[in-house]
């Protein structure tokens, strides 16, 4: 019966799983192959998504889903006692086939089967060893299994004659079991019966399959642990001359100049070469030579792979709203996104959940000309990817716990961001200010920051270290900027300096609450080389305690000044601010409340 009438995925390889058991599953990472540098905790891409080489079982199991192909059911070895019973009922899965059955469900009369002792659970099915098909895995220790009746299980050598097996012997069927099941523990193992002599003379002893795994491991550690040396592949071809009594080439020493380590005394690399040639020593007694004679090269740091990752292209949103019946709506795209702009936020995270289309047309930029995020403690990545999807002309960030990272991330994405808040946050956050552009922006709110000095102002307003060669203009960050808005901060003579040179188009200004400002202040806003004494119409100096009337007939010096607030001034007299307002630039202010001077455009 061929392999496909037997039922759907009869030749679908399993995919094994880890035993939990051997040494390589109960191991760490390394960090320094390639798998582990591809890893995301080792700062790799994850692409690969593969397991450390060192991690690697060497043993591994069938999964805990595979069934019988013949009866579907699972292993039941665990619910007899008897080896052959227990042997019988447990799943065996084809290196060639890839069939899992039970041997109890084969009837294949008198028939042979090859099982793999290195991997549990594995064997070459009768049928295929009665067929004549080859296996796919080379290499190894093999034990044949000959099946008599369906019942009886007998182990004898192979009869292929190649190099490396074992002679010709009968085994008992408590052997064949635990030469499949490595895992079980030898207590409920039968003494094995000693070998039948052969023709060929008596039989070697054989390691057990735990020792094979073992040294299998210990060798690809050593692999694993070579270290190229770029001076041996030199040093072979000088090595052929005899002349020279005092040097040696790599072949002479492969423990040393392969594995880095000493070879044992009387071993046959010490000896001589592989070309037949005495090892030389340069005196009498001394020890052999090694190469390299010179100290080992310091080993390369990993280097990890950078990969840019880009987004696919976003398909074109729809034009018409589909309905379920298949037709569209009469209504299109444009007629919505006007119906939409009478909403506010609340109604539109509602109206986002409708349908898929309704929730890509709410995120038109047009829809959120300001989005308000403050008085929050913190910032997750799914609001942050929100506002940049957004797209929103002014952001309020004030008396949040937004990083420094959060803020330059959200920067180098808003390049049409016209009005930013960022009011009682730290100056660590807002000296991200400092690397990102903001060519759009024109409003810039930092009220009420702690800690920050005329130092920490001057690395915000001077221009970018980091210019063109051969750009003569040098413009500061905050040359397009018109609204500014330092209330509460310690700003200085020499830091209002740096705003009139790096922020000239400045309308409106407020300085209150600083307690550094007072009469001299004033009078460099109102000079004549200030270029914001043509350009300023609004301008706050409430609580500033310095200033007094003297710096009151300065203002006339503004004529486009519209608003001027002087409340909470306690060197101010009122008299003085109403014959300010009576008199006025070019024409009288009017004052709602006290020392607030206001004029009708």
């Amino acid at each position: 019966m061929s392999s496909s009438s037997r039922g759907p995925g009869a030749g679908a390889r399993r995919r094994r799983t880890r035993c939990r058991r051997c040494r390589a599953c109960v191991r760490t990472e390394c960090g320094d192959c390639h798998f582990c540098r591809d890893m995301k905790k080792f700062g790799g891409p994850g692409r690969m998504k593969q397991s450390c080489l060192l991690r690697q079982c060497t043993a591994p199991v069938l999964p805990h889903t595979a069934v019988c192909l013949l009866c579907g059911e699972a292993g039941k070895e665990d619910t007899v006692e008897g080896e052959e019973e227990k042997f019988g009922l447990s799943l065996m899965e084809c290196t060639i086939c890839n069939e899992i059955v039970h041997p109890g469900c084969l009837k294949m009369g008198k028939a042979e089967g090859v099982i793999n002792a290195e991997i549990p659970n594995c064997w070459e099915c009768p049928r295929c060893t009665q067929e004549g098909r080859t296996s796919k895995v080379k290499g190894g220790r093999e034990r044949h299994l000959k099946k008599v009746g369906g019942d009886a299980c007998l182990l004898r050598g192979s009869d292929s004659g190649g190099p490396g097996l074992l002679p010709p012997r009968v085994l008992n069927p408590s052997q064949a079991f635990s030469s499949c099941h490595p895992g079980l523990p030898p207590e409920n193992w039968e003494k094995p019966k000693p070998p039948l002599a052969s023709v060929e003379g008596p039989a070697a002893p054989s390691p057990s399959p735990q020792r094979e795994k073992l040294e299998r491991f210990k060798r690809m550690c050593q692999l694993l642990e070579r270290v190229p040396d770029t001076s041996s592949s030199s040093s072979d071809s000088d090595s052929d001359s005899d002349s020279s009594g005092t040097s040696l080439s790599e072949d002479e020493a492969p423990g040393e100049a392969r594995n880095g380590r000493r070879p044992a005394r009387g071993s046959s690399g010490e000896k001589e070469n592989r070309g037949g040639r005495r090892a030389v020593r340069p005196g009498s007694g001394g020890p052999l030579l090694s190469w390299p004679l010179g100290p080992a090269p310091p080993p390369r740091p990993p280097q990890l792979e950078r990969h840019v990752v880009r987004p696919p292209p976003r398909s074109p949103e729809p034009d018409t709203l589909p309905l379920a019946a298949g037709s569209d709506h009469p209504l299109p795209r444009a007629a919505w996104l006007r119906v939409f702009q009478h909403l506010g936020p609340r109604e539109l995270c509602i109206c986002m959940r409708v349908c898929r289309t309704w929730s890509r047309w709410c995120y038109d930029k047009r829809l959120w000309p300001r989005m308000d995020l403050s008085r929050r403690k913190s910032l997750t990545p799914p609001m942050l990817s929100g506002v940049v999807r957004r797209q929103p002309r002014a952001l309020d960030l004030s008396w949040t716990g937004v990083s420094k990272k959060q803020l330059m991330w959200l920067l180098n994405r808003l390049q049409g961001l016209q009005e930013l808040v960022l009011s009682g946050c730290s100056w660590l956050s807002v000296s991200a200010l400092g690397s990102a552009p903001l060519p759009a922006l024109r409003l810039l709110d930092l009220r009420w920051i702690e800690d920050v000095k005329d130092s920490q102002l001057r690395e915000l307003l001077l221009p970018p270290p980091d210019t063109k060669p051969g750009q003569t203009e040098s413009r500061g960050r905050l040359q397009g900027v018109a609204e500014l808005r330092l209330a509460g901060l310690e700003l200085t003579d020499a830091s209002l300096r740096l705003l009139l040179r790096h922020a000239p188009q400045l309308s409106a200004l407020d300085l209150s609450h600083c307690a550094h400002v007072g009469d001299p202040s004033v009078h460099l806003l109102t000079a004549p080389t200030s270029p914001l004494r043509e350009t300023l119409v609004h301008l706050n100096l409430a609580g500033c305690h310095r200033l007094t009337d003297h710096c009151l007939p300065l203002f006339r010096r503004c004529p486009r000044l519209r608003r001027l607030d002087l409340r909470s001034c306690r060197q101010l007299s009122p008299e003085a601010c109403a014959r300010l307002a009576a008199a006025g630039p070019p024409g009288p202010f009017r004052c709602p409340e006290e020392k607030l001077l206001l004029k009708d455009s």
